[in-house]
């Protein structure tokens, strides 16, 4: 049973860090592991996409603050994000992207992306 499990949200100042992470289970043989974020009423983002040669990709807006990054002996996918802004509040979500490269997990809302975390929420205040 393929599931995906994020932790690690919460509120911090702008500038401040924060680190997700994501537990995957019964996920063996993925292209891409990513992180996407919604904020309300906008549609949902690309952060972060990784590989299992970690080779990653990031959006322009968290390129040099974020960083993604997995441990893939306990299978965790992790997104250690730092310089937090408050336009980086949003709901957080992990996904499992078989079959597509770190370069283009991030296109569009993510619908090329299987499987997907229940999300975790991140709130910066100015």
């Amino acid at each position: 049973q393929v599931w995906l499990m994020e932790s690690g949200g919460g509120s911090v100042q702008a500038g401040g860090s924060l680190r997700l992470s994501c537990k995957v289970n019964g996920y063996n043989a993925w292209s891409s592991l990513s992180w996407f974020r919604q904020a309300p009423g906008k549609e949902r983002e690309g952060v972060a996409a990784i590989d299992p040669v970690a080779y990653t990709k990031y959006s322009e807006s968290v390129k040099g603050r974020f960083t993604i990054s997995q441990d893939k002996v306990l299978k965790i996918l992790y997104l250690q994000m730092n310089s937090l802004k408050s336009e980086d509040s949003a709901m957080y979500y992990c996904a499992a992207c078989r079959g597509v490269h770190p370069d283009q997990a991030l296109t569009g809302d993510g619908a090329q992306c299987g499987t997907w975390g229940q999300g975790t929420q991140v709130t910066v205040s100015s």
